[in-house]
């Protein structure tokens, strides 16, 4: 049996700009960070003993006898991918929502990879993993997705990820003093606005869009440099906040998708209460809204938003990890 944590991310800066159709042009960068939410994975040998082959059980549970019956795409392209043929029976937990803006698709398929490499008593690099969970999501299922939480999910941590016009890419720690990272993480407040969105739909608005919103991207790639310049000074972190705000304007601007009177609500409420800045995760439409609010504030913010459920995190250095690896339960494969 082996089991699998892969962490959920959250990003700060540079989103949009990790798409292929963008870096290829102008390059990219983000900055994001993964945190202590996760996504499991169970894997086991099925014993020849039922009807079906595989078993996947993830919000639905499919009992199946070929690959091609598998309705979950990336557990379909990855099984054919690897050339499953042995029996498996797949579990998927996670900590948090599935479609709510934390790049829980990415980490289903950089764990579900991990998984599957180590039940074939194979440890593949974070690179590897990412590179290839890249390669399933954009090439094989041809997924509307960018480039960073594939990246994220498998190599964890606090980072800047730099996106190059010949599609390869670097990974840069924040190499920053753990009081300031604690003092940036304890400003952070993470809500769940209640509702889940279908990011494919979102990000594909934002492609056809692209070529007006060039002003825009170019923006939001250029605060990631003064987001890192603001981390590695000894100034105060209010003004990071304050970019999150720009960012979030911007961002908001890129398709009528990225917001709706809901997201709008909630976000002039944080900040009439005391956040200095903020923005929806992921695609938009839904899932968790971040703010940065200074510490006398939050109790104002914590109530504005009483009817929302507020996730504590901290941020994970980690990656994507094989908890458990039994060998006499993994043997035949």
């Amino acid at each position: 049996m082996i089991i699998s944590q892969t962490p959920f991310r959250i990003s700060f800066f540079g989103g949009g700009t990790d798409f292929p159709l963008w870096y290829r042009e102008h390059g990219g960068s983000v900055l994001s960070t993964t945190i202590n939410k996760y996504a499991y994975i169970t894997c086991r040998h099925l014993p020849p003993f039922f009807e079906h082959k595989h078993r996947i059980a993830y919000s639905l549970i499919e009992t199946v006898r070929e690959i091609s019956e598998i309705k979950h795409p990336a557990v379909r392209h990855i099984f054919e991918y690897l050339d499953v043929r042995d029996g498996l029976e797949i579990h998927y937990d996670g900590d948090l929502p599935a479609r709510s803006g934390l790049g829980s698709s990415s980490a289903f398929t950089v764990g579900l990879l991990n998984t599957l490499f180590a039940l074939r008593g194979q440890m593949k690099s974070k690179k590897e993993l990412a590179d290839l969970a890249l390669h399933i999501e954009q090439k094989v299922i041809k997924e509307t997705v960018g480039s960073q939480d594939q990246i994220a999910a498998a190599y964890g941590g606090f980072n800047r990820i730099d996106f190059h016009n010949d599609e390869k890419y670097s990974v840069k720690p924040m190499i920053l003093p753990q009081k300031r990272v604690d003092l940036l993480n304890g400003k952070l407040m993470l809500f769940f606005t209640g509702f889940s969105r279908i990011a494919d739909e979102i990000e594909k608005s934002k492609r056809e869009n692209m070529k007006v919103n060039t002003p825009h991207l170019v923006r939001m790639q250029e605060m990631v440099d003064e987001a890192s310049g603001m981390l590695q000074s000894d100034e105060g972190l209010d003004d990071f906040g304050r970019l999150l705000h720009e960012n979030w304007k911007l961002k908001r601007s890129l398709s009528s998708k990225v917001s709706n009177s809901n997201i709008d609500a909630i976000y002039e409420a944080g900040v009439k209460a005391g956040a200095l800045g903020g923005k929806i995760l992921g695609a938009g439409g839904g899932g968790f809204i971040l703010f940065y609010v200074p510490f006398e504030m939050q109790p104002r913010v914590r109530n504005a938003l009483k009817d929302l459920i507020q996730v504590d995190f901290k941020f994970e250095y980690g990656g994507s990890q094989v908890l458990l690896y039994n060998p006499d339960m993994a043997a035949g494969t």
